[in-house]
């Protein structure tokens, strides 16, 4: 029973972490010491759109469109299409939509973190200030590139944008997806970007193009955005957030389809918990607060994992009555506090709030199935293929 005490409360421990970073974030923006404003810049910053594709051929016409019609001065950026192994036609759709289009073909080595390292040896990163990688099956909004460009200068620095779901009501699943977005985006992250400490990147994230060329593209796992997120808080190097910059990208519209995304996700973090988490706590140049937020952001779960994981252990906590387990009790609720004043956040800035309410009916359902797609991530845990989320091609604009 000590034994069992003793886990559930190293479990509440990290779930409390991020409650314990944004309590941190929110005193230091109270005295203060959040961070600096951005400088603003006569030149606008050169832009390297790069969009790994994988046959991509339902997307990428859409994907380089949005880019191409950027409002943003045509000299100050280019859009670069990656078509690794491809067998559909994803390279003649890149170029009809006037991106340049460099084709790779190394099926020893497939994945989008491979492909991008070796498309940024074939590029001339000098002539550029930062690089921006977009998934192929995201569009941009028209003053994308001008949001980034108010975190300028870019080159020493990763900038994170604003990300939101493409179709939002084509189901249930995308409906909470939705949700969970916006409470990220425009709660946690924005908390974070306040306080000076460094936002996760994602989706659309951009990379100066000094810390590429003195460091090269080192992040190969399947949670590489999760592993540049981790590589950059262990050097000090600032990952600054943009939330002008809207990005939507395609969520997947079922359980089956989103099953191998979610696995990914979660494995890729985790992977990157155990390699990157000993550097960035071994590290005298970051902050301590930098330190709990990087290792809450890396070892914490989603929202919905977090409440199951929450119900399960009050429930085993309760019914083997456990040596202190009030104080136990309390402490799980504790961690629940954040994520659901996040939900409500997210619930308020949905376009269809009623609508993304009554999506919640299904969250016992979904609650389930991701526990079970949790415990499942754990198998993928280490240096696995890098697995595309299978796309599809309806209701894409449909919000």
């Amino acid at each position: 029973m000590v034994v069992l005490s003793v886990l559930v409360c190293l479990a509440a421990t990290v779930l409390l972490l991020p409650t314990v970073s944004d309590a941190i974030s929110l005193l230091r923006i109270a005295l203060g010491r959040g961070a600096a404003r951005h400088q603003s810049r006569a030149e606008l910053p050169r832009l390297l759109l790069l969009v790994p594709a994988h046959n991509e051929e339902l997307l990428i016409d859409s994907c380089v469109r949005s880019l191409i019609a950027l409002d943003y001065p045509p000299a100050r950026f280019s859009v670069v299409v990656i078509a690794d192994n491809c067998t559909d036609r994803t390279a003649d759709l890149a170029r009809a939509a006037s991106a340049r289009c460099l084709e790779r073909h190394d099926v020893e080595h497939p994945g989008k973190p491979r492909a991008v390292a070796w498309a940024l040896k074939q590029l001339p990163l000098g002539a550029y200030d930062a690089v921006v990688i977009v998934d192929a099956d995201a569009v941009v909004d028209a003053q994308f590139a001008t949001a980034l460009a108010a975190a300028a200068p870019l080159t020493h620095k990763a900038v994170q944008p604003y990300n939101d779901v493409r179709n939002p009501a084509e189901s249930a699943v995308t409906r909470l997806a939705a949700v969970f977005s916006t409470a990220r985006y425009r709660g946690s992250f924005v908390l974070k970007w306040r306080a000076g400490v460094n936002v996760p990147l994602s989706a659309g994230m951009c990379i100066g193009t000094a810390i590429l060329t003195e460091h090269g593209w080192d992040a190969f796992s399947i949670g590489e955005d999760w592993e540049w997120y981790a590589i950059l808080t262990a050097l000090g190097i600032r990952i600054d957030y943009a939330p002008g910059a809207h990005l939507y990208a395609q969520e997947a519209k079922s359980l089956a389809q989103s099953a191998a995304q979610r696995q990914r996700w979660t494995a890729g973090k985790l992977t990157v918990l155990g390699r990157r988490g000993p550097q960035i706590l071994r590290n005298t140049q970051i902050g301590l607060h930098t330190k709990i937020d990087a290792i809450a952001e890396l070892s914490a779960p989603g929202p919905v994992v977090h409440l199951g994981v929450v119900a399960l252990l009050g429930v085993l906590t309760q019914a083997l009555t456990l040596p202190l387990a009030t104080v136990l009790i309390l402490a799980l609720t504790a961690s629940v506090i954040r994520p659901a004043a996040y939900t409500i956040v997210g619930l308020r800035g949905d376009h269809h709030p009623m609508r993304a309410a009554l999506a919640f009916a299904f969250l016992p359902i979904y609650a389930v199935w991701r526990l079970a797609v949790a415990v499942a991530s754990l198998r993928m845990i280490g240096d696995r293929p890098w697995i595309r989320t299978r796309r599809h091609a309806r209701n894409l604009g449909a919000r």
